[in-house]
């Protein structure tokens, strides 16, 4: 999403945007079809969201060609964004070939999604973009998230791992 001078809006002011026009959808769909459907709904919709921004990102890898290597590389540059407004903050562990760990240390977008009044999804639209994003960007990419600030934990571990063609797992 651009804004009106063609810059890039940070992540966080998108998400931000989006959550305004998301909240009466929620209110409305609990209303009508329950808080259970919703829910799917919304974790599908998001899902497919996230599927669809990574495989257009896949498309613009160099040289056609996606890899942990390019991941960690487009990580460098969406952290930019991600991180606008001081929103997050990142301890990078290990970053290599096979493998991309990193913590969370700081998530504005906890707060920023219960002053919305939608905290009780806010895993659904935010945590649930990752696993799928890098599925979307290399099917070889997976991640492992053992815990998530919007869980209550002291912060959000990031493992990601590359499976070249032959690994078992």
């Amino acid at each position: 999403m651009d804004d009106e001078r063609g810059g890039e809006i940070p992540a966080f002011t998108k998400r931000r945007l989006q959550a305004q026009v998301i909240k009466p959808i929620w209110e409305e769909m609990v209303a009508e079809i329950g808080e259970p459907a919703a829910r799917r709904i919304i974790e599908r919709a998001i899902r497919k969201a996230a599927l669809a921004e990574a495989a257009d990102l896949a498309a613009r890898a160099p040289g056609g060609e996606t890899s942990m290597r390019s991941f960690v590389t487009l990580y460098d540059q969406l952290y930019e964004s991600w991180k606008a407004e001081g929103v997050l903050e990142v301890e990078i562990l290990r970053a290599d070939d096979e493998h991309f760990d990193f913590d969370v240390t700081h998530c504005g977008y906890v707060q920023m999604y219960r002053d919305a009044g939608l905290g009780d999804i806010a895993p659904l639209l935010s945590c649930n973009r990752d696993g799928v994003f890098c599925q979307g960007y290399d099917a070889r990419i997976q991640l492992v998230r053992e815990q998530t600030i919007m869980g209550g934990a002291p912060r959000c571990t990031f493992r990601y791992r590359y499976r070249r063609a032959g690994d078992a797992g």
